[in-house]
């Protein structure tokens, strides 16, 4: 009989704790627990945003791959006077480019074909003042449209599978107002249309994806059904519903392998996987949206564009399957659960200080090892809603502004030298609620409540002496999250105005420059990272949420959640090994999780008896 080792190339070790870099795979002993633990590689699939179309839009149709995509008509209903478009936009994977307009603007147009270079667009709606449904087919070279044969009815808001030369277009509605929703289906042979079996069941703002006689339509309305309905190359046959119903949803992949996502009502981000028989619901879009459009070559790799969220939105974001993806397991508690504290160092080696214990106010200050917290020295002054230098080591940080006992807005800031905290010159502002960057000798406070008559985006730089005020945000706000390695390199993200907001912004020294808001608008939240890798978790948007994204200096792109929702948890570590304790669900929580943004982590080997 083969033994583990000559199975698997690794032998079942004794370990006191865990491997230093255990490999996917591997299992081993840790006698210091008494368990036997493993190293998995979570493998997943999730959005990632991309570059926006130049033109943003809804009621337009796509057509092609993830990395080949065509995009055409559409409008922007909110526009005085409404308008509707003949724009043609090429995708290559990275960005989208202006070409040649349709010959005829239209809305609510469906369309057919393998990549960017050669497509089909037929019907849709014409403009005011006369708006009626056309029976108009375009054809794309690469490079130009020319008009071809007309569908036998004319309709709009349907769908399209299939090829240039070999297309399919099935439903909609003759009507410009919508009604009647009809279930009509034609077949183009690459000269002329021919009428074929219809649906099963008539509906508008439906998916459609396939080839000419392997097709899939799925949901549509008003109002919203789940119906879902395969096409053989000679009439439709109802096979499994979508698990929510919904219209103006979004559709890529083929018969036997589709993708679903966005839609209405409420406007959503969901996203069903089908893989021939059954649909299953994976993970939503960064933004939701209906009335969008999309495109691929299966449920493993497709692309959705444009769409109403309410705003009209050019948002693009691809989706890919079989990747590794982060995750958030189970670290030692805090000794002191509190939410609302300061953090720093790494996700073996960290920090956490001060918070809130409602109603008290605590200096408490531990440190993590990997495995457990210890209490060590308290701050000087008991307070919460404070910020930290949080790029800063275990063994030396700072701890700036936060509210103490009696709702007092402090501006003390203190120094860790590893053992003791040492008072050193105030912020300039006093402040709560405020964000941090940096390290001991080079730090950067921002945002926060003030006292009145301050500015409320007021940036503060430490130089290792003192506070030198400098630019302002450009989006005043509190409760924000904030990272970066020194005072001329950071990162502020989520918080609130008036209002929750997403708003990101990037910090070069001198002053702030806006970039792409987080996906989900929050505030409370927590950071880990610098400013071109970061991580943001946790947060309020009102609901509590444990929701988490990463940053790769350009766009934010969501990732697995925290295992506990919570309200101002702090963190520490990178964007790729990162600790997230504290916090509040409520009542106040003593919770730590360790990221690991590779996809591996370590699970323990259970077993039962009988």
């Amino acid at each position: 009989m083969s033994t583990y080792k000559e199975l698997v190339g690794t032998a079942v070790r004794n370990y006191s704790g865990d491997p230093d870099n255990p490999i996917a795979g591997q299992v081993w002993y840790d006698s210091l627990n008494s368990e036997f633990k493993y190293q998995e590689n979570v493998v997943g699939a999730a959005w990632a945003t991309a570059n926006s179309l130049n033109t943003a839009r809804r009621n337009f149709d796509g057509v092609g791959t993830q990395i080949s995509t065509l995009a055409f008509g559409g409008f922007n209903p909110p526009a005085t006077p409404t308008t509707i478009y003949a724009n043609t936009e090429s995708y290559n994977g990275t960005s989208w480019t202006e070409v040649n307009d349709l010959n005829q603007a239209r809305l609510a147009i469906a369309g057919a074909g393998a990549d960017n270079t050669s497509a089909l667009a037929f019907g849709g709606g014409t403009p005011p003042p006369t708006p009626a449904a056309t029976a108009e087919n375009e054809s794309w070279n690469g490079t130009s449209w020319t008009e071809v044969g007309d569908l036998t009815t004319a309709r709009q808001l349907m769908a399209g599978s299939g090829t240039q030369t070999a297309a399919l277009g099935f439903a909609g509605s003759p009507s410009p107002s919508g009604s009647p929703a009809v279930g009509n289906t034609e077949s183009w042979n690459g000269t002329s249309w021919t009428e074929v079996n219809d649906m099963n069941t008539g509906r508008i703002f439906l998916g459609g994806t396939g080839t000419q006689t392997a097709s899939l339509g799925f949901g549509g309305g008003p109002p919203a059904i789940a119906n879902t309905e395969s096409w053989n190359g000679t009439s439709w046959t109802d096979v499994a519903d979508l698990n929510t119903a919904r219209f103006g949803v979004g559709a890529g992949g083929t018969q036997t392998s589709a993708l679903g996502f966005g839609g209405t009502p409420p406007t959503t981000g969901l996203t069903e996987s089908w893989n021939g028989s059954i649909w299953t619901e994976v993970n939503d879009l960064n933004t939701a949206r209906d009335r969008l459009a999309g495109s691929g070559a299966s449920n493993a790799s497709a692309l959705a564009f444009g769409g109403q969220t309410p705003a009209i939105s050019g948002a693009t974001e691809e989706w890919n399957a079989g990747i590794a993806l982060g995750a958030w397991y189970t670290g030692g508690d805090l000794n002191t659960a509190r939410e609302a504290l300061g953090g720093a160092g790494t996700q073996t080696t960290a920090l956490g200080f001060g918070g809130r214990n409602a109603p008290a106010y605590t200096g408490n200050t531990e440190k993590y090892n990997g495995s457990t917290w210890a209490e060590v020295n308290n701050l000087n002054t008991a307070r919460a809603y404070l910020g930290a230098a949080n790029s800063g080591p275990q063994t030396a940080t700072l701890a700036f502004g936060g509210e103490a006992t009696g709702s007092s807005y402090q501006a003390t800031n203190e120094s860790w030298n590893g053992s003791t905290w040492t008072e050193l010159n105030d912020l300039n502002t006093a402040r709560r609620l405020l964000a941090g960057a940096g390290i001991q000798t080079s730090a950067l406070a921002f945002g926060g409540d003030i006292v009145p008559g301050a500015a409320p985006g007021a940036t503060e730089s430490w130089n290792g002496t003192s506070w030198t005020t400098v630019t302002s945000l450009t989006t005043a706000r509190t409760r924000t999250g904030g990272v970066g390695a020194t005072n001329t390199a950071a990162l502020a993200f989520g918080g609130l105005t008036t209002v929750v907001v997403g708003n990101t912004e990037s910090w070069n020294g001198t002053s702030w420059t806006e970039l792409n808001d987080l996906n989900t608008d929050r505030e409370r939240l927590a950071g880990a990272g610098i400013q071109t890798l970061a991580l943001g978790f946790g947060g309020v948007t009102p609901t509590i949420v444990g929701a988490t994204e990463s940053w790769n200096g350009t766009n934010w792109t969501n990732e697995n959640s925290l295992n506990v929702a919570r309200r101002d948890p702090d963190g520490a570590g990178t964007s790729s090994l990162a600790i997230s304790f504290g916090g509040s669900t409520p009542p106040n929580s003593a919770a730590t999780e360790e990221w690991n943004g590779s996809g591996y982590i370590t699970r323990t080997i259970t077993t039962t008896t009988e």
